[in-house]
């Protein structure tokens, strides 16, 4: 059985859980509001992104349970493969929909007039539908390979979670998990680095775009790179040495909390590709600061009145 080390994976996952949370929920109450009024192709992708970084977080409790209760599984066994189908499932929603996004960055800077005017909501929406059905359906082992059992054998003990694979249950699930690694991560950052690439080259050499935001475009697109290979490349890496070596490596886990912190980088990447989100939060900012303010200034001659009247 694998351990995740107590005290930094439950410190991760509750952070993770607090930051992303709040900050996703910000993200997604601005970016509906957008979509509301005026739909972006690259707003719809970025809300199902958010979309996909809640329903992670809303299920990362488990996770949470189960490292406390030092990775055993003590509550009703129905929701560890439910609860292991969102997990995963939504891991790799993320690397579709940043790569969705980089696609749709590249061709605005690539082909500016085509794209524009043969870009459409519909067509983001589209791409949505089709992004979660494909998790979906790749990810369903997750939740079917535990009940598997066709020798009719004593089944795997139900006090651990995705774990104590039976040899049939390993024979379906290592080649899958390998696949999961070539079709749901190594090509999508291809494709990801392609169009990050190329959008870095085409808009280094434009005249017409200020400075600043040249950086900052550039910047993205280097963070956003980099997120997708720290965040996704280690676990997806534990998949080829599992199927190499017939089992799990014992690094899997903490592999797997890369993952996890994506769920608080992905608002970062909100906070640089959306104007309205970077509008919301400086709103909010000045807000707090205009009240901060106030109340430094009637506190003050509070104690200033309190201080003559001594």
């Amino acid at each position: 059985m694998q351990h995740c080390d107590y005290y930094l994976c439950l410190t991760i996952y509750i952070v993770t859980f607090i930051t992303g949370f709040s900050a996703n929920v910000l993200a997604f109450y601005t970016l509906s509001r957008k979509v509301w009024r005026k739909p972006a192709p690259i707003d719809i992708l970025l809300l199902n992104l958010i979309i996909s970084d809640l329903l992670f977080l809303i299920f990362l409790p488990f996770k949470m349970q189960e490292v406390a209760n030092n990775m055993v599984w003590n509550i009703d066994y129905f929701l560890c493969p439910l609860s292991g189908f969102v997990f995963y499932m939504t891991i790799y929603n993320s690397t579709f929909f940043l790569t969705a996004v980089s696609v749709e960055r590249y061709l605005g800077v690539a082909f500016p007039i085509q794209h524009s005017l043969r870009r459409r909501p519909i067509y983001a929406v589209f791409a949505s539908i089709f992004i979660w059905v494909f998790s979906i359906l790749h990810l369903s082992i997750v939740y079917i390979v535990p009940y598997y059992n066709p020798s009719g054998t004593v089944p795997p003990s139900r006090n651990v979670c995705y774990e104590g694979f039976t040899d049939a249950q390993l024979e379906i699930l290592l080649p899958v998990r390998l696949e999961l690694c070539i079709v749901l991560f190594c090509i999508p950052l291809l494709i990801c680095s392609f169009c990050y690439i190329n959008f870095i080259r085409i808009l280094s050499k434009l005249p017409n775009i200020g400075r600043r935001r040249k950086l900052r475009a550039i910047g993205l697109a280097l963070g956003t790179l980099l997120v997708f290979v720290l965040c996704f490349g280690p676990y997806n890496v534990s998949h080829v040495v599992g199927f190499i070596t017939k089992s799990s490596p014992a690094w899997r886990d903490k592999a797997l909390l890369l993952s996890t912190f994506n769920a608080c980088l992905d608002p970062i990447i909100f906070y640089f590709t959306s104007a309205a989100v970077r509008n919301t939060l400086g709103h909010i900012f000045i807000t707090n600061l205009s009240s901060f303010t106030l109340f430094s200034i009637n506190r003050t001659q509070y104690e200033d009145i309190d201080h003559w009247d001594k």
